[in-house]
């Protein structure tokens, strides 16, 4: 990766992070109601009662707080402060300041739930991420994650964007012989008036050759 390169994603991600500190309470208010249990639950029932889940770009902090509701035990992180600030007052509990590269555990969770979070890096950033994150879950973890549906690469509505098809993720991933795809589907935006915006939604497996 070249000094230009490293600068690029860097703007990129300084860019959304400013995105997100500046409409941190619109956003929260905006997606912290809405009805998501029926992916919720799919993804819990891969996992075992009380498993030990990162919800990996908290935002809100709903998916969180659904999640200790039932029982599981929950890290929430998210890359920005005054998202963090908000959403610690909202899910009770502590909620961490972290970039997704700056993920460094190892075999701790069984669980890490990705809901429209690392689709804000680029390709290049997603493959260490990736790696990242299957090195923090335990054997046989289970990831969920979306990305909007498509092919574009870029930006759009002030954020950086990578999105994927079923084909276009699977090509992606080819090279990780540690990843392995359960399930995969295609839902409309849940959000009111945004129903024609359409989402690649993932379950992925660490496998146990790992």
């Amino acid at each position: 990766m070249t000094l230009e390169q490293t600068k690029k994603f860097t703007e990129q991600d300084e860019n959304t992070l400013q995105y997100y500190n500046q409409n941190a309470t619109k956003f929260i208010e905006n997606t912290k109601s809405v009805e998501f249990h029926s992916v919720q639950d799919k993804f819990l029932s891969c996992l075992s009662a009380g498993s030990y889940i990162l919800d990996f770009g908290c935002g809100s902090g709903r998916d969180s707080k659904y999640f200790l509701e039932k029982g599981y035990r929950v890290d929430a992180v998210d890359g920005s402060e005054e998202i963090c600030k908000i959403t610690r007052e909202y899910v009770k509990i502590e909620v961490k300041k972290m970039l997704f590269s700056e993920l460094s555990f190892v075999n701790k969770y069984e669980g890490i739930w990705a809901c429209s979070s690392i689709l804000h890096l680029s390709k290049d950033e997603l493959q260490d991420v990736l790696y990242k994150m299957m090195r923090a879950l335990k054997k046989e973890g289970y990831i969920y994650t979306s990305f909007k549906y498509g092919e574009y690469e870029g930006y759009r509505e002030e954020r950086y964007y990578t999105d994927f098809t079923e084909n276009s993720f699977a090509a992606f991933i080819k090279d990780f012989s540690e990843i392995k795809i359960v399930e995969y589907w295609i839902s409309k935006d849940v959000r009111p008036g945004r129903s024609e915006e359409k989402w690649l939604n993932l379950i992925l497996q660490k496998s146990d050759i790992v």
